[in-house]
């Protein structure tokens, strides 16, 4: 092999390299959110950084085509600069490594800047690089095997030429497999990922109209002044997201559309622009999953808007003996909701297209999504929703229900301790409030008993909510002693009703028990 043939192929590994880690990181963007995509993120720091004359000279020379210019000028660089990796390595290992690594270290840095960016995003940054890195070092050793293989045919003078050929193919099998494979994967997930930012994009130009009934405020004393308690609304940034899409659907608001089917007088299809003209109402609720063990952390209050299901159906007049609606997601999901619950006029089942004052989230089912007080998610909450058949049980079943899950899942009541957590070190010497919150949506809280080491039953004070759908704060005031203590929560509902202490696991139609915490007094 000639010196200038081991030149340009040193390059190509360094180029290839750096296609690994742009297609890795392309594919995990897809599990960890677009923003993850460090091409497009080191090409928002750059005209972030860029002065304002070099912007207004790059849109007097390219006009909109401004971007596609930066685009390819980034290209170039990328290939300059992983190809001299390459070379560095080739001739001075480790420098082609340390070169390449600050490479990726600009990309992470992309990545971690950006608005509203958090530690996980840098996660398919940092695994790409470390996959480019170890393709970087293979390839170029096993380029070096092939020169040296080269080199001692020639030393043998008309030798048997197996070993550079055999060397040869090692590497060229890396190279173009590991490029090959990376850049298809890398091109069909930046295709996704580009239509998930677009999605984006149109969302953020989304502005809802003001609610024709508007859920009141929420009260004062409806918030607890404790440290680590559960805030009476949830932030859409903690809002629990259980679902059966590997990938966040991107729907495009313009395209969408909702058809009304099934055992129906008249089908009904609307789109998201009728859908928003409609008179849209407010309504603070607290959804919860199946799946939320005792104590847990799958559930969150949230103020929705929406249009009414029960209008919806009112205008599809459903068949006599259809009792169950089939809702379907744009990514195949389905859920079967009792149709009586959906045209009840005291439950605010909703269509919505709004969650705590702004256009759904994408993870949280934009454009719509259907929410229904009182029931667990799994049978009421689908998100992206594409499709309402009016069925019967007998006729159908939603996704979880033939999977051993009860067919209409109703919330149950249930308690948690938010603080302290389990395990925390207490001193003695001053009162510690001991709170959480508590919830029986569509049916009311009406008292929380907390109890010490299986004492008597002490009763907490309760916030005030917005109605029923929403769960309810509650503070303890302990005065703890030395030692080791267990501290028990239980709920009574409006209706009476009191948790039962027996635990029951989640499925198949929620969890039962008292929740329980540990901590140490010293």
């Amino acid at each position: 092999m000639s010196s200038r043939a081991a030149f340009w192929w040193a390059a190509v590994t360094g180029v290839v390299a750096a296609i690994v880690v742009l297609g890795l990181a392309e594919v995990l963007a897809l599990f960890f959110g677009s923003a993850a995509s460090p091409l497009f993120a080191v090409g928002s720091l750059v005209i972030d950084l860029a002065p304002p004359g070099v912007k207004d000279l790059m849109i007097t020379l390219f006009g909109t085509g401004d971007k596609a210019v930066l685009f390819v000028l980034m290209g170039i660089v990328l290939v300059v600069i992983s190809g001299l990796a390459g070379l560095a390595e080739r001739r001075r290992p480790p420098l082609g490594i340390v070169l390449f690594g600050l490479g990726c270290l600009l990309g992470l840095v992309a990545v971690l800047t950006r608005a509203g960016a958090t530690g996980f995003l840098g996660v398919p940054v940092i695994v790409g690089a470390v996959a480019g890195v170890v393709v970087l070092r293979v390839g170029i050793d096993r380029l070096g095997r092939w020169e040296d293989a080269a080199e001692r045919r020639e030393a043998a003078s008309g030798a048997a030429a197996a070993g550079p050929q055999f060397e040869r193919r090692r590497f060229l099998t890396m190279t173009l497999v590991a490029g090959g494979i990376a850049l298809l994967a890398g091109s069909g997930a930046r295709v996704v990922n580009a239509m998930t930012a677009a999605v984006t994009e149109l969302r953020s130009k989304i502005v809802l109209p003001k609610a024709a009934v508007a859920e009141p405020p929420v009260p004062a004393a409806a918030r607890l002044d404790v440290a680590g308690i559960s805030p009476y609304v949830t932030p859409n940034s903690d809002f629990y997201r259980i679902d059966t899409a590997l990938q966040v659907p991107s729907v495009d608001s313009a395209s969408w559309r909702l058809r009304v089917t099934g055992l129906v007088e008249n089908e009904v299809e609307i789109d998201f622009a009728e859908l928003l003209a409609k008179p849209l109402v407010e309504h603070m609720t607290t959804l919860a999953c199946v799946s939320n063990d005792v104590g847990g952390d799958l559930i969150g209050n949230a103020l929705w808007l929406g249009y009414p299901i029960r209008e919806l159906l009112a205008e599809a007049k459903p068949a006599a003996g259809a009792d169950m609606v089939l809702s379907t997601s744009i990514d195949g999901f389905t859920a079967g909701t009792p149709l009586d619950v959906l045209q009840d006029e005291g439950t605010q089942a909703l269509l919505a297209v709004g969650m705590n004052g702004e256009p759904l989230p994408l993870e949280h089912g934009f454009p719509v999504r259907m929410v229904v007080p009182g029931l667990y998610g799994y049978v009421s909450a689908t998100k992206w929703v594409v499709e309402l058949e009016v069925t019967r049980f007998a006729d159908a079943e939603g996704y979880w229900t033939p999977r051993g899950y009860d067919a209409k899942g109703p919330v149950k009541l249930a308690s948690r301790i938010d603080t302290p957590v389990s395990g925390a070190a207490l001193k003695t010497g001053s009162r510690v409030p001991v709170a959480g919150v508590a919830w029986d949506q569509h049916v009311g809280v009406a008292g929380v008993e907390v109890r010490v080491d299986n004492g008597p039953w002490q009763s907490a004070r309760l916030a005030d909510s917005v109605s029923a759908d929403t769960w309810r704060q509650w503070v303890y005031e302990w005065m703890p002693e030395r030692g080791s203590h267990v501290l028990e929560v239980r709920a009574t509902s409006v209706d009476g009703t009191t948790q039962s202490p027996d635990y029951v696991p989640p499925a198949p139609n929620g969890a039962e028990g008292w929740h329980s915490i540990t901590v140490q007094v010293a």
